[in-house]
């Protein structure tokens, strides 16, 4: 095993490795993450890797807050000389249910509320997502070149709360920035416009639609993102603090 620090050039050490999964650092600005990735593409020729995989963002996501450091690095690596796939992976699962708000006082009373209105999400689980990347990782020639759109079922927050028997509530686009800005949210200044422009996407249908890719990848049916996405809003609600 070995420690790589994407922000430590001196430790990217990539010599013996065959295959790379470049899974993206995009927990900072588009400048950082798009340097991060470049210096580790960078010690990847260096070091003659032989395939590089990278996980980026669904085609249908391009208008999102956060698109723009997947594209710039898919550049990269097509223009890196590797041999390589792109995963173009959908919003998780886990995210969607994560982003649904409770409110009301007490279990009686409580219900969730998000800012998707009726829009669906072609959620995807994560676990799903692992999968598919050490698919193309262990046998990547007959992937080469390819670039994959692995999105899931699409699922809406009304769903997710009839599943957990609350009701759901929509809240206006505006009201939900303004939460996001609100300083006790603990959010990185980043960080609202990528939300923000995750619930106006799915709001207004423009995350909902699907693909063969992952399920062909996986030879087996994608998993529930419902049953995912519910389990994720249920573990923050009120009867899991009680």
């Amino acid at each position: 095993m070995r420690r790589l620090d994407f922000d430590d050039h001196l430790s990217l050490d990539l010599a013996g490795v065959s295959v790379l999964v470049l899974v993206s650092a995009g927990y900072a600005e588009d400048d950082q993450v798009v340097a991060r990735h470049a210096a580790i593409l960078a010690a990847a020729v260096r070091d003659g890797v032989g395939h590089v995989v990278y996980t980026s963002l669904t085609t249908a996501g391009d208008h999102l807050a956060f698109a723009l450091a997947h594209r710039a690095t898919e550049r990269l690596v097509r223009a890196s000389g590797l041999p390589w796939t792109i995963l173009r992976n959908g919003l998780y699962a886990e995210l969607f249910g994560g982003l649904l708000m409770w409110a009301g006082n007490g279990v009686e009373s409580a219900f969730v509320e998000s800012p998707f209105g009726e829009g669906a999400l072609a959620a995807v689980p994560r676990e799903d997502l692992a999968e598919a990347a050490a698919v193309v990782a262990s046998d990547p020639a007959p992937h080469g070149g390819r670039v994959y759109e692995l999105v899931g079922t699409p699922i809406t927050a009304g769903q997710v709360a009839d599943a957990i028997g609350v009701a759901h509530r929509p809240i206006g686009l505006g009201e939900h920035r303004r939460r996001l800005l609100d300083e006790t949210a603990g959010l990185l200044p980043f960080q609202p416009p990528m939300l923000a422009s995750i619930a106006t996407g799915v709001r207004h249908g423009f995350l909902g639609g699907t693909a063969p890719d992952l399920t062909e990848l996986l030879g087996r049916a994608v998993r529930d993102p419902l049953a995912v996405a519910v389990a994720v809003a249920s573990a923050a609600g009120p009867e899991a603090k009680s």
